[in-house]
């Protein structure tokens, strides 16, 4: 090692040093937690994959449902227990509600609603997001579009169903960018999905503790010049605006919110544009990604249980018919579906740890403290993984929520409680995401059996169950049939999309 590479390991232990000897000792322990080593903590044990499963590990041999992590002197509080995520976040969400400035974000990410510390600027985007998105302000538009988006991807599934993970994830996609810049995408290998995704990966992968060094140890702070997908942030937008010069735009969140500022002054005009800007980017980023890991996971839930798949489509049938497809008005009265996708996100949580809360007073808890500027982790697999509150968890079972009949959550907790985020910062597109869910399993399984593959011996190959790991989790890359389930549903299915039109 060279004398300039002993010079910064020699500077980072007396750094190191000082924040211990100057830390005040407080009057409670810290939650129990596994064992330490001096000055870095338990940096070398921090997981670098499938940090939820290795956090709930650590909880049971504690017999804790809080724990502590110290990370070169940064506190990281792991929350393994619903209530306890319950008492903290939504409790006392006057100080549990704020995030940590990602600096790897924030030089070029800084419109990020998710990741924005608490106070006017986050408050501000997110008010401007309810107001437009919220299920009573957009529930027309964005029933509609995502009715489309499905229904003209119909006969690709048939045609090519193994372009499923692809169709899929572009119908999503397709979706959220139609609501919000009204924007038409292609069903396959579209510009501004493919430019989006690109963001959202460096996202994710940002957004992952400990990921970067930087987020230990500010004083570390490089951010690089160029970072891919970030034109994501003006590219839709721009297109919009120019759609709205030539008299071309289509109805969608931006162009409604740039016809409203128009009778703004100059300087708020701009700083208007700026929040609206902010909000449709992160509109996608925070909508699009989850909602293709649960609609992945659904359909790989429909291969390897074919029983539920069965039940689901007898519900359709009793209710919806087989002249018809599914609309809107058809889910109160499909409460076995709704149960289905509740264990659908219990089964295989899509964000199985949620983004890191920033504690901003000491706290204590349980006799136990938490010190300002910690970061609390909210362990979402393993509070749906518990098995005091769901029997058997390895197993997929909708009817844990179903009563004579009926939806009926008095006895068990509800999956989406924990799968949205937690208080304050709670998802505020919950309603929409699980109604584009909805419609688009109850549309796959009114025309479609969704079916495992054969090979050429006519044998069921083997089904990879596995899945990624990061603050958003998809399925490995599986395969599944889209067989018609009559000749009929075959012909409404082919009308419905020329009738919506294939673009």
């Amino acid at each position: 090692m060279n004398i300039q590479g002993l010079d910064i390991l020699a500077a980072l232990f007396i750094v190191l040093l000082l924040q211990r000897l100057l830390r005040k000792r407080p009057l409670y322990p810290f939650p129990p937690g596994p064992k330490k080593w001096p000055l870095i903590g338990n940096l070398l044990d921090l997981p670098s994959k499938y940090e939820s499963e290795t956090y709930a590990r650590w909880g049971k041999e504690l017999n804790s449902g809080i724990i502590h992590i110290d990370a070169a002197g940064q506190n990281i509080i792991i929350v393994n227990s619903a209530k306890i995520a319950t008492d903290l976040f939504h409790k006392r969400s006057s100080k549990y509600s704020s995030r940590h400035v990602y600096h790897q974000l924030t030089e070029r990410w800084g419109w990020l609603m998710s990741n924005l510390p608490y106070g006017e600027t986050w408050r501000e985007r997110r008010r401007l997001f309810t107001k437009h998105f919220h299920p009573t302000a957009g529930t027309t538009v964005h029933q509609t579009r995502s009715m489309e988006f499905i229904r003209r991807i119909l006969p690709n599934l048939m045609d090519t169903p193994e372009k499923f993970l692809d169709l899929t994830r572009h119908m999503i996609g397709g979706i959220t960018l139609s609501i919000a810049y009204g924007i038409t995408t292609k069903t396959e290998d579209d510009y501004f999905v493919n430019l989006a995704e690109e963001a959202i990966g460096i996202i994710n992968h940002a957004t992952v503790p400990g990921t970067f060094l930087v987020d230990i140890m500010p004083f570390l702070k490089y951010v690089p010049q160029w970072v891919p997908g970030a034109g994501f942030h003006g590219e839709p937008f721009e297109a919009t605006a120019k759609d709205m010069e030539n008299g071309t735009a289509k109805p969608s969140f931006v162009a409604t919110c740039l016809n409203e500022v128009e009778e703004k002054d100059q300087a708020e005009k701009k700083h208007v544009i700026r929040v609206i800007k902010d909000t449709a980017a992160m509109s996608f980023t925070a909508g699009a990604d989850t909602t293709v890991s649960a609609m992945w996971s659904f359909i790989l839930a429909m291969v390897c249980h074919p029983d539920v798949q069965r039940k689901v489509q007898v519900e359709i049938d009793t209710v919806v018919g087989r002249d018809r497809l599914p609309e809107f008005y058809d889910e109160e009265n499909m409460p076995y579906l709704a149960a289905t996708l509740r264990e659908v996100l219990r089964w295989k949580p899509v964000a199985p740890i949620a983004i890191p809360h920033l504690v901003t007073e000491d706290d204590v808890y349980d006799n136990y403290f938490i010190q300002k500027n910690s970061t609390v982790i909210g362990n979402v697999w393993a509070m749906l993984q518990d098995e005091d509150e769901y029997p058997n968890p390895e197993r997929f079972d909708p009817e844990r929520y179903l009563r004579n009949g009926k939806l009926d959550l008095s006895d068990v907790r509800d999956p989406l409680d924990a799968s949205f985020g937690f208080g304050r910062r709670e998802c505020p597109g919950r309603q929409i995401a699980m109604s584009t869910l909805w419609i688009t399993a109850a549309t796959m399984l009114s025309v479609f059996n969704i079916t495992n593959v054969r090979d050429k011996n006519g044998k069921e190959e083997e089904i990879d169950t596995g899945y990624s790991s990061g603050i958003v989790n998809h399925a490995n890359p599986f395969k599944a049939n889209f067989i018609p389930r009559s000749k009929e549903a075959e012909i409404m299915a082919r009308s419905a999309a020329e009738q919506v039109g294939i673009h």
